[in-house]
């Protein structure tokens, strides 16, 4: 587009090629497109015919509707993705032996990345780079926050991954359209008591509130930076996004699931 000086007609035919299924979807790819074209300095008219104030408006009453439900219907995770149980197999992986695909999902919940980030993510004294959210800041090294607070054995277990990716040992579940990653989470064995399915977006959803539990929040600010921390969501952000990965159905391994206590990262106001 800047490149071939496309006028607004152009630009506008471009937003429309880029409509997803769903108005939520649309508009993060006009988001991108928009972000991308600020980058190479296009004018603000080519970047303004890219906007459809329709789909915002759907979008965002989409969000809204679905964050008041996440309030009323938190994540229920079973045994094997409690707490326990994770903290268990991370400390007791063997990084001399080839990881399966168990040792990727809880390294995954231990560093609340998704699929794409896990192969380009780095931790070195007490950051982490690589990170695939906020795309233009991702040389920015944010604080390194986890449910496993051993930096050096997070990073190890997070080597050990990589590394068996990259030798093929490990299909990496970032590549697009992969399904095998998917089945593995919504296997029978994981499903809880409820007869709800454990989907893989929960995996980063987990992996916060396990932060925010491991390092002893004392508070909801306190809380709140952490879960955004673990998450590497932009302190610039002051819409505090991670309330929206924080609504979990939390229990203890063994206790019964109408036991849960809601865990949301918001007060009443």
């Amino acid at each position: 587009m800047v490149r071939d000086n496309f006028d607004e007609k152009k630009a506008e035919a471009i937003a429309k090629a880029l409509t997803a299924p769903n108005h939520v979807a649309t508009t993060s790819r006009l988001s991108r497109l928009r972000r991308e074209l600020r980058k190479l300095n296009a004018p603000e008219k080519i970047i303004s015919a890219t906007l459809d104030e329709k789909t915002t408006c759907a979008s965002n009453k989409i969000q809204k509707e679905r964050r008041e439900q996440r309030e009323n219907e938190g994540i229920d995770l079973p045994d094997h993705f409690s707490l326990e149980s994770v903290k268990e197999r991370l400390d007791f992986y063997d990084v001399s032996n080839t990881p399966d695909v168990q040792a990727l999902a809880d390294v995954m919940i231990m560093l609340c990345v998704c699929p794409a980030e896990i192969k380009d993510l780095r931790i070195s004294n007490g950051g982490v780079t690589g990170y695939a959210k906020n795309r233009d800041q991702q040389n920015n090294s944010q604080i390194f926050r986890s449910l496993k607070r051993d930096e050096e054995r997070a990073k190890l277990l997070l080597t050990w991954i990589q590394d068996a990716i990259s030798s093929g040992q490990l299909r990496d579940p970032g590549v697009p359209g992969v399904k095998w990653f998917n089945t593995f989470l919504k296997k029978d064995r994981f499903l809880p008591e409820t007869g709800k399915p454990f989907l893989p977006r929960y995996l980063c959803k987990l992996g916060a509130v396990f932060a925010v539990i491991s390092n002893g929040a004392k508070n909801l600010s306190e809380a709140m930076t952490i879960a955004s921390q673990a998450l590497r969501h932009s302190p610039d952000n002051h819409a505090s996004p991670a309330q929206n990965y924080t609504i979990v159905n939390y229990r203890k391994k063994g206790q019964l699931h109408d036991q849960a206590t809601v865990f949301k990262l918001f007060n009443e106001n």
